[in-house]
């Protein structure tokens, strides 16, 4: 199930916390957070189409 981008976009800001960069802990976890993102806006637009 792909989760909303507006609850996927609240996880990206909770890691860019530190200067707008996610620690260096969670880089992967940003960058998965981010195709997350981009696959939720698609599933979005689609559904509104």
């Amino acid at each position: 199930m792909i989760r909303s981008a507006e609850v996927v976009n609240e996880e990206i800001r909770a890691l860019l916390q530190n200067n707008g960069r996610p620690l260096p802990e969670d880089v992967d976890r940003y960058h998965r957070l981010v195709v997350e993102y981009a696959e939720a806006l698609q599933a979005e637009r689609e559904q509104a189409a």
